[in-house]
Formats: structure tokens, sequence, C-alpha cells
């Protein structure tokens, strides 16, 4: 596979634990130690009203992880490509349409249902930002991040244009929380540009390998890292956290995984 290549020009981040990528980079660089605490999920300001009172939590982190990244890098989200991420999507309204459907009553909410798709994250982000550039949604599992960076890295080098890549998840209610269970919320948010700014933080070089995976030196972190999808990311993260060249290799689907070298800006 040929090299993809791109630059990071914003980063956002929310976790248990973290509510931002200044608070998350303070800790992934080793200047700060990680304590886990619920997730606070805040409601999307750049959705009209209407549309705010409908999101969940899903949506809640994906938009702020976004709205982060695009924040950082000073950029303006109507013209910005997007690729969003997320191995399950909603569970929360899955679980309230499976509720209905097996009930007396099987009327299922309109506003139930248009939450409950894959790419509600992605129709929330258009109406907040009034973007009409090219959007995917993407979903490969545990893999799903791996996933989500190549579409992104693809749309960056074959487009010539800046891309947001937003991955996301949030804990499924029970009965499927047993089936799949997952810790917290999370999400993260990488803007990509084909050149290099003020604004760039690390140039990214990515490619597929058949190589071990990194692994979190802290043990809450790692278990973080293993327990959500898009959480794959926290070794790349902390790459871009510390600031210094090297090289992480994140999940993709077996045997391949993804290689990526970071370059400082």
């Amino acid at each position: 596979m040929t090299q993809l290549q791109a630059c990071i020009d914003g980063i956002g981040l929310l976790g248990p634990g973290f509510d931002s990528w200044t608070e998350a980079s303070a800790i992934l660089s080793g200047r700060q130690a990680y304590a886990a605490r619920p997730l606070n999920a805040p409601p999307p300001a750049s959705l009209p009203p209407a549309e705010r009172r409908r999101t969940g939590t899903l949506v809640k982190v994906a938009m702020a992880a976004g709205s982060e990244a695009i924040a950082q890098a000073g950029a303006n989200a109507a013209e910005v490509a997007s690729v969003f991420a997320s191995s399950g999507a909603d569970g929360d309204n899955c679980h309230a349409i499976c509720e209905a459907l097996a009930s007396d009553d099987r009327l299922i909410s309109p506003t139930r249902f248009h939450n409950s798709v894959h790419n509600a994250a992605s129709g929330y982000w258009s109406i907040a930002s009034g973007a009409m550039t090219p959007s995917s949604v993407v979903c490969a599992y545990d893999a799903s991040f791996g996933a989500g960076l190549l579409e992104a890295m693809t749309l960056v080098a074959v487009e010539g244009r800046r891309c947001l890549l937003v991955a996301y998840e949030a804990p499924y209610p029970e009965p499927l929380n047993s089936t799949r269970p997952m810790p917290s919320p999370f999400a993260v948010a990488l803007l990509l540009s084909p050149r290099a700014s003020e604004k760039s933080q690390a140039r990214l070089a990515v490619e597929l390998v058949d190589a071990p995976l990194s692994l979190m030196p802290d043990k809450e972190i790692e278990t973080l890292r293993q327990s959500i999808p898009c959480a794959r990311s926290l070794p790349l993260l902390a790459a871009l956290a510390q600031g210094k060249a090297g090289r992480v290799v994140l999940d993709y689907l077996a045997p391949l995984h993804i290689a990526v070298e970071v370059t400082p800006c």
C-alpha cells in the first residue's frame, strides 16, 4: 500500500476523565495523572433548539469533538469534508425501538427512528455547519477508527481538500450492554489537511502493516483503549500530545494493522 499523508490542523477529544483535547493532552503527555470520571456530554450549541432537544449522548459527543477540532484549527466547518466512524451508532434509540416493537403498542416515534440510523451524527453536523461538502459514514466494528482514518486520509490525498474525521461511541443499555459492553461515551476528531499551515501540529504518514499494536503504558488508559473502539486512537493521540516524532501501530482488520508515522510540524 502506498503511504497516505496529511497534516493535522485541529484535534477534539472527549472521554471518561477528560472533557477536551487540552485536558487530555496534559494526561497523554505525562504532565498530569489520569483520573477516570463520568463524561460530561454538552448539548450541541451550534444546532437550532428543536434539533438540539432531539440529540442523544452519541450525537452530543460527536458534535463536541468535531467542533473542538474545527475551532482549534480556525476552520470554516461549512467548507470541510467529513468522515464519521462508529462501530454501532445510537444504541439507546435502537433499544427503545426494539421495546416498542415488542409491546402491544408498536408505533415508533419518528424522532427515535431518525436518530437510530447510522448516519445521524453526520446529518446533525451538516445541519449545524451548513456544509454541502462530501460526507462519508463508515463502520468496521472494533476497527472503526482505523477505517475512518484510512477513508479520511484517502479523501485528503485524492481530492486535495481538508477533511474532518470524527469517531465516536456510546454504551448500549441492557441487555445489549451485556453482549457489547462499553464503559463510557468517547469521541475523537482530527481535522486533516493536504498541506502544512501555521495551524498544523503534525504530519501523518499512514500505511497497512503486519506488526504488533502500540499499547498505552498507563494500565487504566490501556483498559480504556481496549474497551471502546474509537479509543483505539489513544496511541496516536499520545504521540501527538508529546509532540515528538515517532511511529504507532493502530488496530485495523486482522491480520492487518495501521502504522502511523508522526512528524511534528
